[in-house]
């Protein structure tokens, strides 16, 4: 029968198929199954004393989330990973393990919107100190932003909407001269496309909801920790209690088997949307990371190992409602505020209102694509209806 191995000598994809599996102890079962409860039993006075076994108690975790756990773990390199219900949850157990009152923390300008509600909000209330930097200003520069009272750096890459890649390595190597703890939102890549704790991050933040569930079905959140922080992480995940339901967690981990082969497709379906933009003479500019002249291009191709099918398109200037005759009357484009899911969506944004350290400049609107699994030719040809239109209204 089929166990999981130490996966040494084995490629990403095959340890992605075999991580946190036990069938043995599952009656011979592939997948870990829901396990679903509140309270476990000890079989006597002393097991309970001792709190002997793996489970103590719902809070602290079941096999279906021990088994995510150590899959995540495994393919991040990290030494633990926790689970939360939502992407911004992990973002919050993180920014929650790195600091303290009075301490104060620098924050990309590019980073998920919510992740800077929370920053100016929730940590503000703590007395958690926040200052905002351009993510494309040299690691020299960065240093002159630290206090004696900075503990952390929050760090996403790319960034949200405007997709510049920072130098992770050399901010890494500033955070270690001045031991700050160094967290990263990895969501576009994934472990797949990004090592974080290869590369020296501490914690590593992945919204679930995105591509790990792939299917646009279920809400979640992971963050992992290298050997210096995983202690400090599941203390905190602990005094909260913050975890996700048992059947999120097994679609997450169902997801997990695919998710190599899914992000290569996306990879593949992104790029060569990417590029059908470039030729379009609607378009003033494409932001896609692998695309030579996205801010930070050569970041990503020096540290990452692919791309994934998340972009933005800056169009020439056109009116809101020459941009709603396009939009509304897309067949395979929805319109939606997430992305990583089998189907095609598209939002308009503007960040200009939500950056502090930067400016964002686009003389026309602005599009987030996420490109989903549908045939290239026909999402072309629904964009090509779509363009028509705009043209037509303008």
């Amino acid at each position: 029968m089929a166990e999981q191995g130490n996966g040494q000598g084995w490629t990403q994809r095959t340890r992605m198929a075999a991580a946190g599996r036990r069938p043995r102890e599952q009656f011979g079962y592939v997948n870990t199954p829901i396990y679903r409860g509140s309270t476990v039993l000890f079989p006597t006075y002393a097991d309970l004393a001792a709190r002997t076994g793996r489970f103590s108690y719902g809070t602290a975790g079941t096999p279906t989330t021990q088994a995510l756990e150590e899959a995540w773990s495994e393919l991040s390199g990290a030494e633990t990973t926790v689970l939360t219900p939502s992407g911004l949850a992990a973002i919050a157990v993180a920014l929650m393990t790195a600091t303290a009152a009075g301490d104060h923390v620098l924050v990309m300008d590019s980073v998920y919107r919510p992740t800077r509600q929370f920053c100016d909000t929730m940590l503000a209330r703590f007395g958690v100190a926040v200052t905002y930097f351009d993510p494309m200003l040299p690691a020299d520069e960065v240093r002159a932003l630290v206090r004696p009272e900075t503990r952390a750096m929050m760090l996403e890459a790319p960034g949200s909407q405007s997709f510049e890649v920072p130098d992770l390595p050399a901010i890494v190597a500033l955070a270690r001269e001045r031991d700050l703890c160094t967290i990263l939102d990895n969501t576009w890549a994934t472990p797949v496309f990004l090592a974080p704790h290869a590369l020296g991050i501490d914690l590593a933040i992945e919204a679930g909801t995105k591509y790990l569930s792939g299917h646009s079905d279920l809400l979640m959140g992971l963050v992992s920790a290298n050997a210096a922080w995983a202690k400090r992480l599941r203390a905190t995940f602990d005094s909260f209690a913050i975890l996700p339901g048992p059947e999120d967690v097994f679609l997450a981990l169902r997801g997990f088997r695919t998710l190599d082969l899914r992000l290569r497709e996306a990879e593949r379906q992104g790029l060569a949307m990417a590029r059908w933009f470039k030729a379009r003479p609607e378009v003033a500019r494409v932001l896609h990371p692998a695309l030579p002249d996205c801010p930070g291009h050569g970041n990503w191709a020096r540290d990452f190992r692919g791309s994934t099918g998340l972009f933005s398109v800056l169009l020439h200037p056109a009116p809101v409602a020459a941009v709603a005759a396009m939009l509304d009357g897309l067949r395979l484009f929805g319109m939606g505020y997430s992305w990583g899911g089998y189907e095609s969506l598209v939002i308009p944004f503007d960040c200009a209102g939500y950056r502090s350290a930067t400016r964002w400049r686009s003389d026309g609107p602005a599009l987030r694509f996420s490109i989903g699994l549908e045939d290239v030719a026909d999402l072309q040809a629904d964009l090509d209806s779509g363009f028509a239109r705009l043209r037509a209204a303008c």
